[in-house]
């Protein structure tokens, strides 16, 4: 995937196949500390503690018409390429926050990409989807 607006798309389908009725998107760029934060948020079925170990195999998907999983995984890379980390918060029943951190100015960091476009495309196909998107620039 060549920019993080791609990886949001694949995350939010994730939360779209677990249910979710609310995806909340937050982009923090923190000049100041050199970071780039993106942590998507929903309120679908969630996962348990052996989902939440498997989901960055690649090889591990929950899909049954694919034989893997790979946009977890590309996206712990991206954040890990470029100087940060991927953490994953869920519970059963309680939906699931993925956050992704990058060091804003590493050389590797993909770009933001179109995100305007892509909520736009998010909007249009699923508008049935509460979406709230928040974009914060620091220092």
């Amino acid at each position: 995937m060549e920019d993080l607006s791609l990886h949001l798309l694949d995350i939010v389908e994730n939360s779209l196949t677990a249910s979710a009725t609310r995806i909340d998107i937050v982009i923090v760029e923190e000049k100041d500390e050199d970071r780039l934060i993106m942590a998507i948020s929903d309120n679908g079925k969630g996962m348990d503690e052996e989902m939440k170990r498997n989901v960055l195999d690649p090889f591990f998907t929950t899909k049954p018409n694919r034989k893997a999983g790979l946009g977890l995984p590309f996206l712990a890379q991206a954040a890990q390429e470029a100087g940060g980390d991927l953490r994953i918060e869920s519970g059963v029943g309680k939906g699931t926050t993925i956050t992704a951190a990058f060091q804003l100015s590493h050389m590797d960091r993909k770009p933001l990409g179109n995100m305007s476009e892509t909520l736009r495309v998010l909007r249009a196909a699923h508008p049935h989807i509460n979406f709230s998107f928040k974009h914060q620039v620091r220092g």
